[in-house]
């Protein structure tokens, strides 16, 4: 089928939705004691006898389950059913059949003593349900033989006491039996404990309820499923379709479900525009549906989800938090139940959705009369209505619910302006978490995305199992970002890194979320990520690379891998961190700074052992003393791998693979939902403090480039303006077609002054890597060996500091090419600490 002839069918089935109309069911009400409720079995809902009666009778009926333990028909006994809350709830149910089964308790001898009075009582239940308004067909039900005398009880009385009279009262009252007495004699081994059925029992008793009520024998019972109902195929997953609460419910099961039971849960359109589901069964959600469609969001909608959600939870395990996803008018649910239920929500994804009833169905559409039944309103009554989600977001902002939107800005059926703007305009402004993807020149179908990455990997990183892994430490917070981004319009997000920020990946993730929760703003990215560079090189490229294309709100700085990989020591580390903060601080002291820790092979088996590597200790010594929020995710991929959630293969290795970066971007995003929640909108731009004192008295705080042209008395050496490499090797961007300043033979010299504390090189090291001799004021000349592990196939970016610890003055370097087989250098900058 191709997609416009899909897109018809999905119109023709909502169309069909639109114009349905409430059927009322057949109303069954099981009254008994332990038998009834399904003690002894494993899930009483599906499996007692009521539960496994509901998915026999299907849809068109609506049975439930009033059975209480231990409870009796004597009034005078120990627990008397008629003064129990439950026999009240039933009375309200205005069943229009009920089913009694008591008496197996009242064969106890102390409940037996008032044994005269069981007609009696029997009657006075009778009389009080015939004259119910709802005028219910009664069958009373014999008790199942008590194969052991267990809790007191006993067969003798039942067989000799209780039935008898229970019959005396039915030909009395001209009511039918359901003879459960002969029908479980034959089956001893039906039991758990002698007195309770097990699953085999429960289901002969439900296929008899259901030969009596219908004159037809029952189907086949299926007990082992882990859901109810008629088993099918759904986009290659087993589906269960089947009845709660007289109602459609329907629930995919992944094939290998996910640490937690994570479910989402439709309650309108089942399987209309599905890629976001099928993505999630991929991932391991359970996928639920509860056909809600017409109750427009309504007291009595929010009731059936919370007894059917209770069910899913107790019955069933799924997790305690659920994922809310209202597709147009799913939306007043998906809404109104979360700000009625917000301890049980993990996140909302809701598309095209009608968050105003007067902006959908309006006043003007037939639909408006249905809206106003359901609520139980006049259409003057509706002029003082509360009932809206665009009215009701405090609790969920409160909760810090997050909310995920996709909608077309040109939605003629639902208004994007009318609904979700509005929704998402006073959601921020209660400090609530919203992302909006909105689709240009779309209208309100098709709904969903083609390509659902951005929504799933929303939802994904929401669910209360995942961001427990996460490690993330808050320090300073980010409320300077967050209120330029959203007061101003405008927002500036530098990425500072080596391969891994560089390669496509968590950055542009970042980048596409920020635009989601912003979608107002206007941002400019910085993309300054260089493959094999750390925190050295970064220190002193900042100022050319990030701030002179523009001053960031935000900076993103990784450099753990590379400052490991390239053998940089505790004190480099240090000084190469804190010189790119301290500059960051002291050059934009609102900046808000975030710093990663990414994962590469020879951190493993240090993080298995519960050991940081030194790296990570040396970076995050100076995020404590800034003040600056980190992030390690070395230790959480480390966690997920050791969890069994994926392999080191599957994570893609040092370069992680797309989903590897996923699980980087997800805790970005979860230290963003952290920061920007709450009263963060109520705040004002702060700057940050910057210690007087820094950790080390050379960091790099003041590092900067100063161009090649700056050399004098160029002996042997030469500015190359568009440089190639002679030699074939690898190169780096930045690196290549770039002037450089070169030499080629051995004892090639040049001199260079400058001021500051530090000096150094930044070169192209390939295979023709020399050894350099150098000299500052002239001090004896020392060797440098340029050669790296990397230098024979690739012309890789190196930082060379040269001296560290001079004093603030001026001073003057003179360098020389040392004789050998080697006589290759290729320098892109000079740099020094001023």
């Amino acid at each position: 089928m191709n997609k416009k002839n899909t897109l018809l069918l999905f119109l023709c089935l909502f169309c069909l939705w639109a114009v349905a109309q409430e059927k009322k069911p057949v109303k069954i009400a099981c009254v008994g004691n332990s038998i009834t409720y399904g003690s002894g079995i494993k899930n009483q809902f599906q499996n007692s006898y009521p539960g496994l009666l509901s998915q026999l009778l299907g849809e068109g009926y609506d049975v439930r389950n009033f059975g209480i333990s231990a409870r009796v028909m004597l009034n005078k006994g120990d627990h008397p059913y008629m003064h129990e809350q439950k026999f009240r709830d039933l009375l309200a149910f205005q069943p229009d059949i009920v089913t009694i089964k008591l008496g197996t308790n009242d064969s106890k001898p102390w409940n037996w003593h008032y044994g005269k009075d069981f007609g009696k009582d029997l009657t006075e239940m009778l009389d009080i349900l015939q004259d119910l308004p709802s005028k219910p067909k009664i069958y009373l039900c014999f008790p199942v033989p008590a194969v052991k005398r267990n809790f007191g009880i006993n067969d003798s009385v039942i067989t000799n006491g209780i039935i008898p009279v229970i019959r005396r009262v039915a030909k009395k009252r001209h009511l039918p039996v359901v003879d459960l007495y002969a029908l479980l004699k034959p089956h001893p081994d039906y039991y758990t404990d002698g007195i309770h059925p097990n699953e085999q029992g429960a289901a002969l008793i439900a296929g008899e309820l259901y030969r009596t009520l219908t004159g037809n024998e029952a189907p086949k019972i299926v007990t082992e499923q882990p859901f109810p109902g008629k088993k099918s195929q759904w986009e290659g997953f087993d589906r269960y379709d089947f009845i709660c609460n007289a109602r459609k419910a329907t629930v995919v099961v992944p094939r290998k479900v996910a640490e937690g039971h994570p479910w989402i849960w439709r309650p309108a359109f089942f399987g209309a525009f599905p890629s976001v589901d099928k993505a999630l069964l991929e991932k391991g959600f359970h996928v639920v549906y509860y056909d809600l469609t017409h109750l427009y969001g309504s007291p009595r909608a929010q009731r059936l989800g919370t007894d059917f959600y209770d069910i899913m939870r107790r019955y069933y395990r799924l997790s305690s938090k659920v994922t809310l996803e209202g597709f147009s008018r799913g939306g007043l649910f998906a809404f109104n139940w979360g700000a009625k239920n917000p301890d049980k929500v993990a996140c909302i994804y809701v598309d095209a959705p009608v968050c105003d009833v007067f902006s959908w169905p309006g006043r003007h559409r037939e639909l408006w009369s249905g809206l106003l039944a359901e609520w139980g309103l006049t259409d003057e009554q509706m002029n003082n209505f509360k009932g809206n989600p665009i009215d009701n977001l405090e609790p969920l902002a409160d909760a810090g619910i997050p909310v995920i939107s996709v909608c077309g800005d040109s939605d003629r059926t639902v208004p994007y302006e009318e609904n979700m703007k509005i929704v998402a305009d006073r959601y921020r402004a209660l400090g609530g978490l919203v992302e909006i993807i909105l689709k240009p020149g779309c209208d309100h179908h098709p709904h969903s995305l083609e390509n659902p990455e951005a929504v799933v990997d929303f939802i994904v990183r929401n669910q209360p199992d995942y961001q427990k892994k996460h490690v993330i430490h808050q320090r300073a917070n980010l409320a300077n970002s967050y209120l330029k981004f959203t007061k101003e319009k405008k927002g500036c997000v530098a990425f500072l890194g080596g391969s891994i920020t560089e390669m496509r990946g968590w950055r542009n993730m970042i980048q596409e979320d920020l635009k989601q929760r912003f979608p107002d703003t206007e941002f400019t990215f910085i993309d300054a990520g260089i493959p094999s560079t750390g925190s050295t090189p970064h220190a002193f490229r900042f100022e050319n690379d990030v701030l002179q294309k523009g001053v960031p709100d935000l900076l993103f700085v990784e450099a753990a891998v590379n400052d490991d990989t390239n053998k940089f020591n505790y004190i480099q580390q240090v000084r190469g961190m804190e010189g790119i903060v301290r500059h960051a601080r002291t050059f934009s002291p609102a900046m808000d700074i975030v710093m990663l820790h990414f994962i590469y092979d020879p951190f493993i088996p240090l993080l298995d052992k519960g050991m940081q590597p030194q790296v990570i200790m040396s970076h995050e010594s100076v995020a404590n003393h800034y003040n600056v929020s980190s992030i390690n995710l070395a230790e959480e991929v480390a966690y997920r791998m050791r969890d069994g959630e994926f392999d080191w293969k599957q994570f893609g290795g040092t370069h992680p693979a797309w989903d590897g970066h996923k699980y980087y971007a997800a805790t970005i995003n979860h230290l963003f939902d952290l920061e920007w929640g709450g009263d963060v909108a109520k705040k004002t731009v702060q700057p940050h403090e910057v210690p007087e004192q820094p950790i080390d008295a050379y960091s790099y705080d003041k590092g900067v480039f100063i161009d090649i042209r700056s050399a004098k008395q160029l002996n042997g050496w030469k500015v190359v303006e568009d440089w190639m490499p002679t030699v074939k090797g690898n190169t780096r961007k930045g690196f290549v077609h770039v002037p450089m300043l070169v030499a080629d033979r051995a004892s090639a010299s040049l001199s260079f002054s400058f001021e500051g504390r530090a000096v150094g090189i930044f070169c192209a090291a390939g295979p023709q890597a020399c050894v350099l001799e150098y000299s500052i004021d002239g001090a004896p000349f020392k060797k440098l060996d340029t050669f790296t592990d990397w230098s024979r196939n690739l012309y890789i970016p190196w930082v060379y500091m040269l001296e560290t610890e001079l004093p603030s003055a001026c001073h003057t370097l003179r360098l020389r090419v040392a004789k050998g087989d080697k006589t290759g250098c290729q320098i892109r900058n000079f740099v020094v600490n001023q």
